[in-house]
């Protein structure tokens, strides 16, 4: 099969970039003929100013983007398009090209985007489902995107530009969620249930268990509001016994958590800042267990994945799609979001419990080798872009 890949990079490297390498991956290990389609949201920095003044536009409808697709479609002609994510450089116009051209598509959604301008269903420090129970309108009076409500009004009619000429569902064969709930949240905000199919994320290569010495705690992750933490390091700071804690990544928050660090006496926290994906698995490989606070819901957190396949259980909050991929007291512990003295509790508990904690890392290890590897997810990809393909052949020949 010939597989024509689509995403769009953000400016700070993400999880939803590491899928899209690996599916990349996946697909050629298996056979598969892969061209890629990507950009970066990077390039806007090295624009001109006609550019600059443009990106509003863009944002919206990208007709250059729509343009240079269309003749990529019509030079390699492709099996199945399948697209991770378009904002904003690539724009939502490759899709109409697609529907001309009567290629099927499936899209990868890990964010909620088609209904909130910042994705993630997060404003003041919870979780807020206000463009979805409501209207768009509700982001732009709070400036959610940025914290401009300029900014927020462009996000907003990009996707309401898109719901007008029914971009979503309407140039889509095929929606994959990553989760079940993720699934669930996608049908209330309006896809049609019997296109949207899940799909987990996965871990290839396989970077193997961890030894036996498990001396620290580990967070991996962007260091920005949502994922909360502030909240780990005060759960730290209630602690009675000192729990060495490992925090690979960077973001916004970092100077802040460090002061914060700095305020609770912290000394046996260490900022690593943003390490290479090898380096990182090499310390979730000696990691007792990997903390993960994040209050938003998710979509298929890799670093989960990449902690299972280590052998190494998680403490997460009990919300979304965390509470589905972590099953408590067997492959890790769950905490109410954003409680500081139950996430300290269990991190406790946990830590006086050497033996309970590599016996969960033997089951979390389990479920990886059970649902998260290549060998796993390839079959589950084919079967979805196979019905797509079969529906698309079906729309043509209906007119």
């Amino acid at each position: 099969m010939k597989v024509l890949v689509v995403h769009n990079y953000y400016q700070q490297r993400g999880g939803e970039d590491a899928t899209f390498e690996q599916e990349c991956r996946l697909l050629t290990r298996f056979g598969h003929a892969v061209v890629a389609y990507q950009r970066s949201n990077k390039e806007i920095e090295k624009a001109g100013a006609w550019a600059h003044l443009r990106a509003p536009l863009d944002i919206i409808w990208n007709a250059k983007s729509g343009r240079e697709f269309r003749t990529l479609l019509q030079d390699e002609r492709p099996d199945l398009v399948h697209v991770h994510n378009t904002f904003f450089t690539i724009s939502t116009s490759i899709f109409s090209a697609c529907q001309e051209l009567g290629v099927p598509v499936v899209q990868t959604l890990q964010n909620y985007r088609l209904f909130c301008p910042v994705a993630v269903f997060f404003r003041d420090g919870k979780v807020c489902e206000d463009c979805l129970e409501h209207s768009l309108w509700e982001g732009i009076r709070h400036g959610c995107y940025h914290g401009s409500r300029r900014d927020t009004t462009v996000v907003a009619a990009m996707i309401k530009v898109n719901r007008v000429l029914k971009t979503w569902p309407g140039n889509v064969d095929g929606f994959i969620a990553v989760t079940p709930f993720g699934r669930r949240k996608l049908i209330e905000g309006g896809l049609p249930a019997d296109r949207v199919m899940v799909k987990p994320n996965f871990v290839d290569p396989d970077p193997g268990e961890g030894g036996a010495t498990r001396d620290y705690a580990m967070f991996v992750g962007r260091l920005s509001p949502e994922k909360r933490a502030a909240t780990m390091l005060e759960a730290w700071g209630k602690l009675d016994q000192p729990v060495p804690l490992k925090i690979a990544g960077s973001g916004p928050e970092q100077q802040a958590l460090q002061e914060q660090a700095r305020t609770y006496g912290l000394g046996h926290v260490e900022f690593l800042g943003q390490m290479p994906r090898e380096e990182t698995l090499a310390l979730l490989q000696g990691a007792r267990f990997l903390v993960f606070p994040s209050e938003w819901y998710e979509g298929f957190p890799v670093t989960i994945c990449e902690a299972f396949a280590c052998g190494t259980p998680v403490i997460c909050s009990r919300m979304g799609a965390m509470e589905e991929i972590v099953e408590d007291h067997r492959t890790g512990l769950h905490f109410p979001p954003g409680d500081a003295e139950a996430l300290a509790a269990r991190v406790a508990w946990a830590w006086q419990r050497p033996d309970e904690m590599r016996r969960m890392g033997g089951e979390a290890r389990r479920e990886f080798e059970t649902k998260y590897t290549a060998e796993r997810n390839h079959p589950l990809l084919m079967e979805i872009y196979n019905w797509a393909i079969t529906r698309k052949r079906g729309a043509v020949a209906a007119g």
